[in-house]
């Protein structure tokens, strides 16, 4: 007791101003730790929920970080005696310049909530934004996070978002997988579409409405260009066009249907 009783002497003779420091930093500490705590249990209760998007419980998980910020900022404040009409006041006559200052940063805020009212896109979708392809991790008040397929993390600000064209190629449970293949001039056509049609209507992934599509489409210079749509889930898009190539590509060697490779005949005179 002797020792606290001493240690608060202490403080006490450092004067108000060193008592104030010393309150502001436990503040500051105090309100740091709450802030991520109030932004995990934002995310942590929209993953709970069925009714909230995960893509706004990231949102205003972020959101609600920074207003806890924004609350020990001004608590800190007050202590020093700075108040805050007053701090107002002297930020409104430099508005112009904050907002040249901040105009990258304000932006960003601004299309970031544009992003969650229109939603674009969500977690988990795998979007093109701009020529920069990747899966959406996270969106914030400042910028998205994308995870590219060799995993690499991509930071984006929002307003770079916002005003580029984007692609969402998880919008629709629904996709069209388009494949083409060549085959030889000498060999039937109306074989290998029969082939192509086989292969793919014994893929269970593969719907059967609508019904495939399977048509020769193009005569190149050195083969026949047979063009086959089917459509599939979403998810199986990918999966479904590799195994499907190699499916077929051996189904044509069992049946003889070669696919040529670029060559030119030479006609001697």
């Amino acid at each position: 007791m002797e020792t606290l009783s001493d240690l608060l002497n202490q403080i006490a003779e450092l004067g108000p101003i060193a008592l104030n420091c010393i309150k502001a930093i436990a503040i500051l500490i105090v309100g740091y730790i709450l802030s991520r705590i109030v932004h995990r249990w934002i995310r942590w209760a929209a993953l709970k929920s069925e009714t909230i998007d995960d893509t706004l419980g990231y949102f205003f998980g972020s959101l609600g970080r920074y207003l806890v910020l924004i609350v020990t900022l001004i608590t800190v404040l007050q202590l020093f005696g700075i108040q805050i009409a007053s701090l107002i006041a002297v930020l409104g006559a430099a508005t112009l310049a904050i907002g040249l200052a901040l105009q990258g940063t304000l932006s960003n805020i601004a299309a970031g909530v544009m992003l969650v009212i229109f939603r674009p896109y969500k977690l988990e979708d795998y979007v093109d934004i701009g020529g920069t392809s990747g899966t959406i991790t996270d969106l914030t008040l400042f910028f998205t996070q994308l995870k590219t397929p060799d995993n690499v993390q991509i930071i984006m600000p929002n307003s770079t978002a916002w005003g580029a064209v984007i692609t969402n190629y998880s919008f629709y449970d629904k996709r069209r997988l388009d494949l083409t293949f060549g085959i030889d001039y000498e060999d039937s056509a109306d074989k290998a579409m029969e082939i192509i049609s086989k292969v793919a209507s014994a893929d269970g992934r593969v719907y059967a409405d609508p019904a495939i599509w399977v048509k020769v489409t193009n005569l190149g210079d050195s083969s026949v260009d047979i063009t086959t749509r089917m459509w599939c889930s979403a998810a199986d898009y990918w999966t479904l066009k590799f195994d499907l190539t190699k499916e077929i590509k051996e189904a044509f060697d069992k049946d003889g249907i070669s696919i040529p490779y670029p060559h030119q005949v030479e006609i001697k005179k």
